[in-house]
C-alpha cells in the first residue's frame, strides 16, 4: 500500500505545478495593464482626440505637426525637419482622423527621426 501512495503523490507534484503554471499566467494576464497607443490631442474636429494605432507608436513616437513642417512633392510628402521623402503609396502614410498632420517617427537609436507613420488629411480637390 505505500507503493500506491508513493506513486499517487508522485503523480500529483506535476499537476500541483501545471496548475501552479496557469494560475500565474492568468494572474499576470489580468494584473498587467493592455498594451494601448496613446492619444491624440483633442481638435476642433476631434474634440476628444483619438487614440494612435499601436503599430505607429510606443506611447511616445507620435505627435501633431503644424501643416509647414510637411510638404507634397511629385515623390511624395516630405518631412522637412529631416529631409525624409515617404512615397504617396507607402504603407506608412495613413489618413488623418481629425484633419490635421501627425507624425509618429524613432526618438532614439539607429533609426531615431525615420518615419514609422504619417497621418495626412484628406486632399482637398
Amino acid at each position: 500500500m505505500s507503493a500506491a501512495i508513493s506513486r499517487s503523490a508522485k503523480a500529483v507534484r506535476p499537476a500541483g505545478r501545471l496548475l501552479f503554471s496557469l494560475f500565474a499566467v492568468g494572474a499576470i494576464s489580468v494584473l498587467a495593464p493592455p498594451a494601448t497607443a496613446h492619444d491624440a490631442l483633442p481638435t476642433a474636429a476631434m474634440p476628444q482626440g483619438w487614440k494612435y494605432p499601436f503599430a505607429c507608436c510606443a506611447n511616445f513616437d507620435c505627435k501633431e505637426v503644424p501643416q509647414s513642417s510637411i510638404s507634397e512633392r511629385p515623390e511624395g510628402y516630405v518631412i522637412k525637419g529631416t529631409g525624409e521623402v515617404v512615397a504617396y503609396s507607402d504603407k506608412r502614410i495613413k489618413n488623418s482622423p481629425d484633419g490635421e498632420y501627425h507624425w509618429c517617427a524613432h526618438q532614439a537609436g539607429l533609426d531615431a527621426g525615420k518615419t514609422i507613420c504619417l497621418f495626412v488629411p484628406p486632399p482637398s480637390y
